[in-house]
């Protein structure tokens, strides 16, 4: 490879954290190395609307350049997005690029995709099969690590699986509970009690979950849970304090420093996170040396579970009583702004933003080539 590495950044999306992924996506633009990187900016809209824009000549100053929605050129910016992406492959020295847009006026190549999407249609796997159809290399985990760690009910089972420390759970789908309602709440009780949490099984940043403190609450609980998703997880609530681990990393991937968020709400949900500021983050977390280890052992441990590449970040519940250790989840896209747990993680263990940029990258291409060798046909004599 020669030259400027030419990397595609994919945001914005259809899911609820289309604003999250613009201030990932304006974080990275202004963070790149532009010595390094030619970088093409594609913006999907909130109605799944693609836009590309011309390569940049420096950092974006702000989300709403991002959009590319103003302006006379508007809809030149529509046009021929996703040719770099659905256009005719061709090898070019040790990685796969998309060669010339379909009115083969301009090379169009890229040589990385760079996916800062999150939530549904952007960590669930969908972009990353078509990523993969494309032959493109990308940044973050692939198509079965994205599916599973979006699906919080196949996550916890593979978790299981593991061995992994775990809280009680339980979970059914819509269908289910239409017609066995007496039967769910017998047993969410019985086996979880109160309080406890409810959530739809698929879905990002704690949209669409609830406490429930009663059977009532429980009840409208889950009917809100419905809204999101057709499966719902039920789990015991435990008096905890909340650490966080950074993973890197293909085959051989490590963790960052812990550190622990102390939400501004009773629980860690949409607006704690993102929307009144106030929830506290400290990094490294204040947990004896040998409890920080065995988290970060925990955290490799669910990486390699689900297959994991390129960056995780996975959390925990640490008792505040017994010191006992659970693993809550793994997020396979986490936010990446500078001011976000996953890179100042990775800041304090001593990898700044920018060097993390550039691991990522060089893994996604150590994966996609190490990925040529593989046979998918055979011929039969």
């Amino acid at each position: 490879m020669s030259g400027k590495i030419r990397v595609g950044l994919i945001y914005g999306g259809k899911s609820g954290e289309h604003d999250v992924s613009l201030q990932t996506a304006l974080a990275v633009m202004k963070a790149v190395d532009f010595n390094k990187y030619e970088v093409t900016p594609f913006y999907i809209s909130k109605k799944g609307e693609w836009r590309s824009g011309s390569p940049l000549l420096g950092p974006a100053e702000s989300k709403e350049v991002l959009t590319f929605s103003s302006g006379a050129d508007a809809a030149a910016h529509a046009s021929n997005a996703i040719a770099p992406i659905f256009g005719a492959i061709q090898t070019r020295g040790d990685v796969s690029i998309a060669s010339t847009n379909p009115a083969g006026s301009m090379d169009t190549g890229l040589d990385v995709i760079f996916p800062l999407l999150h939530g549904t249609f952007g960590e669930d796997g969908t972009i990353q099969g078509l990523l993969e159809m494309a032959n493109i290399p990308y940044v973050g985990a692939g198509v079965l690590a994205s599916a599973v760690g979006m699906d919080k009910v196949m996550m916890k089972k593979i978790f299981a699986q593991e061995g992994l420390p775990q809280c009680i759970f339980r979970h059914f789908t819509r269908t289910e509970w239409e017609k066995n309602r007496a039967y769910h709440l017998v047993e969410l009780e019985t086996a979880i009690g109160y309080p406890c949490f409810v959530k739809p099984a698929n879905l990002g940043s704690s949209v669409g979950i609830s406490k429930a403190r009663n059977q009532q609450e429980l009840i409208k609980a889950v009917n809100f849970a419905f809204q999101y998703d057709r499966k719902v997880i039920v789990e015991e609530n435990i008096d905890a304090r909340e650490i966080e681990v950074a993973v890197l990393g293909n085959d051989e991937p490590i963790a960052s420093v812990a550190g622990e968020i102390v939400p501004s709400n009773e629980f860690y949900d949409y607006k704690a996170k993102y929307m009144d500021g106030n929830s506290a983050m400290i990094i490294p977390a204040d947990i004896p040396a040998e409890t920080s280890e065995q988290i970060r052992q925990l955290a490799v441990q669910a990486f390699l579970a689900v297959d994991g590449s390129g960056l995780s970040r996975v959390d925990f519940f640490l008792g505040k009583i017994d010191q006992k250790i659970y693993i809550n989840e793994i997020n396979t896209m986490p936010g990446f702004t500078p001011f976000s747990m996953y890179p100042l993680l990775w800041k304090e263990t001593g990898k700044p933003y920018t060097e993390l940029l550039d691991d990522l990258i060089r893994l996604a291409i150590e994966r996609h080539k190490a990925k040529q060798s593989i046979q998918y046909s055979f011929d039969v004599e």
